[in-house]
């Protein structure tokens, strides 16, 4: 089980940003596209509440949390500081209250969460659809086959996708499900692509990731 991560230091934390985003811009480069078009987000899940403060001063604003309590408690601490993404596993008991905290909710992957968000959120609301890409037993996430009718069932905007690859230790085991969701994404003219953690976000980002959500490499 991870541990939290304590004792973070705003300057460490702007350094090792500065590299992050280095590589995103090199790897978006590669990929013939622009940097800006790649948006850093810090995975707080294993992060204290109290060591939120050095993300702040080190310049780093957008956040993800994986459950919906901690995100709830961290931001109403950290008023109008952050900008909110949800990004775990969607509990439809807790659409409601995710929809007063957050920009986007990345996780959207079950019918019970396109009722509550059916009977709770603005038809103009843009969310993520979850696809289980790598077809992982142990994963949330809809089948790219039964995308394109999950999507027609969604009574918000769809605005992208998003994934949860395996865990690997070469990154570019990893490029063919990103590449997978890109097709995906595009064959259903999305433009938002959730992909890519600390061990595979430079190969995500040359695959087509907008979003990528970085913890540990970012923290340790």
């Amino acid at each position: 089980m991870a541990r939290l991560i304590k004792g973070v230091q705003p300057e460490r934390v702007a350094e090792k940003a500065t590299r992050i985003r280095e590589e995103i811009a090199a790897a978006a480069h590669r990929a013939g596209r622009h940097p800006d078009h790649v948006e850093l987000l810090a995975a707080v899940k294993y992060l204290p509440m109290a060591d939120l403060g050095a993300l702040a001063r080190a310049g780093i604003t957008l956040l993800g949390e994986n459950r919906a309590q901690d995100l709830k408690a961290k931001a109403d601490a950290y008023p109008g500081v952050f900008t909110w993404h949800f990004i775990g596993q969607l509990q439809s008991r807790k659409v409601r209250e995710l929809l007063t905290q957050v920009e986007l909710i990345h996780s959207v992957a079950s019918d019970s969460a396109l009722e509550q968000l059916g009977r709770h959120a603005a038809p103009e609301t843009d969310v993520l659809v979850e696809v289980n890409i790598a077809g992982e037993q142990s994963k949330a996430g809809v089948a790219p086959s039964e995308l394109a009718a999950f999507i027609a069932r969604c009574p918000v905007r769809v605005a992208g996708l998003m994934t949860m690859p395996p865990p690997v230790v070469d990154a570019e085991a990893n490029r063919r499900h990103f590449a997978a969701l890109r097709e995906l994404a595009a064959a259903h003219d999305l433009e938002r692509l959730s992909m890519g953690t600390s061990q595979d976000y430079v190969v995500a980002v040359e695959e087509g990731a907008t979003i990528v959500r970085v913890g540990s490499v970012l923290f340790q």
